[in-house]
């Protein structure tokens, strides 16, 4: 794919032999933003056991700039909730969107969240969720702007804050 600055990054599934080591750095990046703002969500300081763990229960992408990892995102159908988590039955979920700062404002972003939906729809799920801060206003609002509602909260166990869970209803076909 091309960016709106004209370069070039290509997505692919993660695989064996690619660094779970990288794949932490560059969510802890992506997520930073947010700790200092007080949200600590998990991706933001999740060691590379967890980042490892959190791969094997879905479909892990990558985005790569050259030899630079830039972008990921996990999918997964069925996703599996604690119990009480305000998913609709039958969805599937993404998890660990992530775009390197720099990158930000170039669409991979929004081509990581449409592979998410198309992976997800795919794998047979007609719902997609995902759950974010109540306080992350721009997160929540971007997601909204791409057909997302909120259909819930959730407070993990591994964040300091209450979550917001969002669906999305997704094409057939």
């Amino acid at each position: 794919m091309v960016l709106r600055t004209g370069e070039s990054v290509v997505v692919g599934r993660f695989a064996a032999g690619d660094s779970i080591e990288e794949l932490t750095s560059l969510l802890h990046r992506a997520y930073a933003d947010h700790a200092v703002a007080g949200r600590v969500f998990f991706a933001s300081y999740q060691s590379f056991q967890d980042t490892a763990h959190r791969l094997g229960k879905g479909e892990c992408w990558v985005a790569l700039r050259g030899n630079q990892l830039v972008g990921t995102v996990t999918v997964a159908v069925p996703f599996e909730v604690p119990q009480g988590y305000p998913a609709p039955a039958g969805a599937g979920a993404f998890w660990q969107l992530a775009v390197d700062p720099s990158l930000r404002g170039t669409g991979l972003g929004q081509r990581l969240l449409v592979l998410a939906e198309e992976r997800v729809a795919a794998l047979g799920a007609a719902q997609i969720v995902i759950d974010t801060s109540a306080e992350a206003v721009e997160l929540l609002g971007w997601y909204c702007r791409r057909g997302y509602r909120p259909v819930g909260t959730w407070r993990w166990d591994v964040t300091n804050y209450e979550s917001v869970v969002l669906a999305k209803e997704l094409s057939a076909g």
